[in-house]
C-alpha cells in the first residue's frame, strides 16, 4: 500500500508540474528566459575551459623529463701530441654516440606561472561576465512581449464594454421596430456594428495567442492561451539615475584583467632557475680519453634569464595602457548612452502621466454623453448611427488610456532596465 501510495502521488505531482501555467509574473518570465536561453551554457564551458587551463599550468611546478640521443661523425676529434714509450694515449673515434635522460625541476620562475593562472581565472570571470550582459538584454524582448499581451488583455476588457453597449442599443431600438417608431435599418446598422465588434475580439484574441506562443518559446515552458499576467509593479519615483548594469561589472573585470596582463609582463622578464639532472650512455663518456662506451651522470643548478624580452617589454606595457585607455572610453561612452536614454526615459513618463490625467477626464466626458445617447436613442430622438458615434468617441478615448497606460508603464519599466534596477 506504501509503494502504491508514493507511485500515485508521484504520477499526480507529474501531472500537476506539466500542466500549462495559468498564471504568470514578468519576474518569473526573466528567470525562467535567462535559464533557457541557449547562451547559459556557455558559462559552465567557460568554467570548464579555466579550470583545465588553470590546471595545466599548475603542471609546470612537476619535474620535467625529457630524452634525447644523437650520433655524429665529424672530421676531427682531439689528440693529445705526446709519444712517451710504452705508454699510449688513443685518440676518440670521429663517430660518436649519446643517450641523454634528462629531469628538471623548477624552484623559482619569476611569478610567470602564478600571474599566468590569475590572467586565466580574470579571463573567464570577463567571459562569464559577456554572457551575463547578452542575458540582460534578453529582458528588453521579454519585456516587450510581456507588456504586448497586457496591452491586449485591456483591448479584450474595452472590446466587452463596445459590445455591451451596442446590444444595449440593439435592445432598444429591436422594441422601436416593433412598436413602429423606428427603422430596420437603424438595427441592422447596430447589429452590423456588433459583428464587428466580434471580429475585433477575434483579431485580439488571435494576436494576444501568438504573444504567449512566443513568450512560451523563451521560457520553455507550456503557457496556458488563457494565461493571467499580473501587471509588474514599478517604483513610483524614477529620479535615482544610479546605473547598476551588467555591463559595468564587465568593465571593472576588463579593466581587473589588464592590470594582471601589466603583471604578466614584468614576471616573464625575470630570470627562472631550476634544478637539473642528467644521465646517459654513449661514446665517448664524460672522460674523453676513454674511447668506449659508457655510463655518465652529471647534477647542479641551472639559471636560465631570456634578455630578448626586454626589447619588446616597453611595447608591451604601452599595448596594456592603451588597451585601458579602450576600455575607459567604451565605459564612458556606454554611460553616456546609457543616461541620455534614462532622460529620454524620464521625459516619456511625466509626458504620459500628463496624458493619462487628461484621458480621465475625456472619458468621464464621453461616458456622460453616451449615457445621454443612450436614452435618447430610447426615446427615438437621435438615430442608431448618431448612438453609434457617440459609443465610438467613447471607445476612442478608453483606447487612448489603455495606450497610454500602457506605455506609461512600459516607460517606467525600460527606465529600470536601462538603469539595471530591473
Amino acid at each position: 500500500m506504501k509503494t502504491f501510495f508514493l507511485i500515485l502521488m508521484m504520477v499526480l505531482s507529474a501531472r500537476l508540474f506539466s500542466q500549462p501555467l495559468q498564471q504568470f509574473t514578468l519576474l518569473q518570465a526573466y528567470d525562467l528566459s535567462q535559464k533557457n536561453y541557449p547562451a547559459v551554457k556557455q558559462k559552465d564551458l567557460i568554467r570548464q575551459t579555466a579550470y583545465i587551463s588553470i590546471d595545466n599550468l599548475q603542471k609546470g611546478f612537476l619535474p620535467q623529463f625529457s630524452v634525447s640521443g644523437q650520433a655524429t661523425y665529424q672530421s676531427e676529434v682531439t689528440k693529445v701530441p705526446l709519444s712517451v714509450p710504452g705508454f699510449t694515449i688513443e685518440a676518440p673515434s670521429k663517430d660518436q654516440y649519446k643517450l641523454v635522460a634528462d629531469i628538471s625541476q623548477l624552484i623559482y620562475d619569476g611569478g610567470v606561472i602564478k600571474e599566468q593562472k590569475i590572467v586565466q581565472q580574470l579571463n573567464a570571470v570577463v567571459e562569464d561576465q559577456k554572457v551575463e550582459v547578452d542575458l540582460y538584454k534578453l529582458k528588453e524582448r521579454i519585456n516587450q512581449l510581456y507588456l504586448s499581451i497586457l496591452y491586449l488583455d485591456e483591448q479584450v476588457k474595452q472590446v466587452e464594454l463596445v459590445r455591451k453597449d451596442i446590444q444595449t442599443g440593439i435592445k432598444r431600438v429591436e422594441a422601436q421596430v416593433q412598436n413602429g417608431v423606428a427603422f430596420k435599418s437603424n438595427l441592422n446598422m447596430l447589429k452590423a456594428e456588433l459583428l464587428k465588434t466580434e471580429q475585433r475580439s477575434i483579431e485580439v484574441k488571435a494576436s494576444r495567442k501568438g504573444l504567449v506562443d512566443a513568450l512560451a518559446l523563451f521560457t520553455g515552458k507550456e503557457i496556458s492561451e488563457n494565461v493571467q499576467l499580473e501587471k509588474p509593479v514599478t517604483a513610483a519615483s524614477v529620479a535615482s539615475n544610479e546605473i547598476t548594469r551588467p555591463e559595468i561589472k564587465l568593465f571593472t573585470e576588463q579593466q581587473k584583467l589588464i592590470g594582471q596582463q601589466d603583471r604578466f609582463i614584468n614576471a616573464k622578464n625575470l630570470p627562472r632557475a631550476s634544478l637539473f639532472a642528467q644521465g646517459g650512455y654513449g661514446r665517448p663518456g664524460l672522460n674523453l680519453l676513454k674511447n668506449e662506451f659508457d655510463f655518465f651522470y652529471i647534477g647542479g643548478i641551472r639559471l636560465n634569464w631570456a634578455l630578448g624580452g626586454l626589447y619588446t617589454k616597453k611595447k608591451e606595457k604601452e599595448q596594456v595602457a592603451i588597451n585601458r585607455k579602450i576600455v575607459e572610453v567604451q565605459k564612458e561612452t556606454f554611460l553616456l548612452n546609457t543616461n541620455s536614454q534614462l532622460k529620454q526615459q524620464q521625459a516619456e513618463i511625466d509626458k504620459l502621466q500628463q496624458l493619462i490625467s487628461s484621458d480621465n477626464e475625456i472619458i468621464s466626458l464621453r461616458k456622460s454623453v453616451t449615457d445621454a445617447a443612450k436614452a435618447q436613442l430610447e426615446n427615438g430622438v437621435i438615430t442608431a448611427n448618431d448612438f453609434l458615434k457617440e459609443v465610438n468617441a467613447e471607445d476612442q478615448a478608453r483606447q487612448s488610456l489603455i495606450t497610454h497606460q500602457i506605455q506609461l508603464l512600459q516607460a517606467q519599466i525600460n527606465y529600470e532596465t536601462i538603469s539595471g534596477r530591473q
